[in-house]
């Protein structure tokens, strides 16, 4: 199992590429099985889980071929030959269930195992269930999978959502597309995934109104075609390679970054007295004078600040003047990291959804575990600033999410290695 080691000290500068957006690809591969005609999707990021996502595509007769090293992914599911998703893919990541709705939606039928993914509390399927259900598919629960059947098709609903969920809103907008009549989603999700997402469907065809805002409007069509389309920037990335000035000192230009992506993390970093500046090619972050200062984090569903940057962020604040605050209100049990910073002298007060973290001048290296993916990121982020060598033990979560991780961060200027293990 591999291992990454980083030794402390010094400041970062330089650029740092950031790929396209995992989230997003993961739910833009399954729209292939929407349609009989070829879909290219451009920028992909090059991740394992994009190989899984490609695995379980491949076991459905769908044909996903990689080009240009990865970068460009060329899915066609002109026949497809099976409609069970089997557990032993599945349960490798969460995002297989996003396959639920199109292929439902296309065929009438689907059979898919209850999904996986990192351990960070309860993410249930329910509120895909209940869409997909309004629109008028039989489903039944039994031995961990999920036997859906739509005999006579899809029809257009008004989908109510009780809490806004990200994979929720993806699998009933593409499910819509193909339904009889209209669909209207109310409390979708409004992340800039899901805008992606509904700019590919319209692309293959689609009539979709209102991506962006928390109601959209589907008009079902009969079929619909190929189309290539880019991938959009990696917002969780972008954050995530934001931090690493912030938290070491220097400055570093995030190439192909937008504020419209992070707003309210950007706020959070002017707050603590980090610069973004907006420049052609992308976000460039520099830390200002001095150690950086307190502030207060509530996780919220986007526009606010992402659950997904709370782990590297808490890294960032252990070494704050002042105490912060950070309340996860997504996910319970996301704290995990919480620790396996404290063994590196971060001082921090974990109480249910709250952690209180005060902030010390400087973090000591110390080996680690990585518990899920945003937290083996943080674990680098803290060993980055922290006086001597950090071990990064369970490293395959970061495979999921970063890609290059070493090379990106080596190009400016730290210290990072991977042990490879057996």
């Amino acid at each position: 199992m591999d291992s990454i080691i980083v030794t402390g000290g010094g400041p970062l500068n330089g650029q740092i590429p950031i790929a396209g957006a995992k989230n997003a690809c993961l739910a833009l591969m399954p729209a292939t099985l929407l349609s009989e005609e070829p879909l290219t999707l451009t920028n992909a990021p090059r991740l394992s889980d994009i190989r899984t996502m490609t695995e379980l595509l491949t076991s459905l007769g769908a044909e996903v071929a990689g080009l240009q090293g990865g970068q460009v992914l060329a899915l066609s599911s002109h026949a497809l030959t099976n409609h069970t998703a089997e557990y032993d893919i599945v349960r490798k990541m969460r995002a297989s269930i996003l396959v639920l709705g199109p292929m439902l939606a296309r065929d009438g039928q689907a059979v898919v195992s209850l999904p996986g993914g990192c351990a960070i509390g309860a993410r249930p399927v329910d509120l895909h269930l209940r869409a997909l259900e309004a629109m008028g598919a039989e489903l039944d629960l039994r031995e961990g999978y999920v036997h859906a059947r739509a005999p006579r098709g899809l029809r257009g609903a008004v989908v109510d959502f009780p809490l806004v969920s990200v994979g929720a809103t993806e699998n009933a907008l593409m499910a819509a597309t193909l339904a009889r009549g209209t669909s209207v989603l109310r409390n979708a999700a409004r992340e800039p995934e899901i805008v992606d997402l509904a700019r590919c469907l319209r692309a293959m065809g689609a009539q979709i109104e209102g991506e962006g805002s928390s109601e959209i409007t589907i008009e079902g069509v009969a079929r619909l075609h190929g189309a290539t389309h880019p991938v959009v920037t990696d917002r969780i990335e972008l954050g995530t390679y934001m931090l690493a000035p912030a938290i070491c000192g220097g400055e570093v230009e995030c190439l192909g970054g937008r504020i419209e992506l992070v707003g309210a993390f950007c706020e959070k970093l002017d707050a603590a007295g980090i610069s973004v500046e907006e420049t052609p090619a992308g976000l460039k972050v520099t830390r200002r004078n001095g150690r950086v200062r307190a502030v207060d984090v509530v996780t919220e569903p986007f526009p606010g600040f992402p659950t997904d940057l709370q782990a590297q962020m808490m890294a960032l604040l252990a070494t704050a003047e002042g105490t912060s605050t950070l309340e996860e209100r997504i996910f319970e049990n996301r704290f995990m990291h919480a620790p396996e910073l404290a063994r590196m002298g971060a001082q921090i007060e974990v109480q249910g959804g709250t952690a209180r973290v005060h902030g010390v001048e400087r973090l000591k290296g110390a080996p680690v575990m990585a518990t899920d993916l945003r937290a083996s990121v943080s674990l680098i982020l803290a060993g980055l600033a922290a006086e001597g060598e950090t071990l990064v033990r369970r490293v395959y979560h970061l495979d999921r999410g970063y890609e290059r991780v070493e090379e990106k961060l080596g190009g400016v200027g730290a210290r990072i290695e991977r042990i490879h293990g057996d």
